[in-house]
């Protein structure tokens, strides 16, 4: 099943893809370096520390993973490959 945005038009995600990205807790500083640069919105601060909101527009960009200083984030790419298309690549 393909799902798509009002918010990002040309772009479709493909169910199924699970979970890729997890933060660890303890790790985390709430720096929220990861809400700055995600561009899907995914995620949030709750008590001090960033969790995921959703994934449901994720770009799955890894750029949350790269900019994570504290090394809180895991991220891998989806398996089977992505579940992100998009019209521009």
């Amino acid at each position: 099943m393909v799902r798509t945005s009002d918010k990002f038009p040309g772009v479709e995600w493909v169910e199924g893809t699970g979970d890729f990205i997890k933060i660890n807790d303890e790790k985390c500083t709430g720096c929220a370096n990861c809400i700055k640069v995600c561009l899907g919105s995914c995620f949030e601060i709750i008590s001090q520390k960033a969790h995921i909101k959703s994934l449901e527009t994720c770009m799955e960009c890894a750029s949350c993973w790269y900019v994570c200083v504290e090394g809180a984030i895991n991220f891998n790419w989806p398996q089977g490959g992505t579940g992100y298309k998009s019209e521009w690549g």
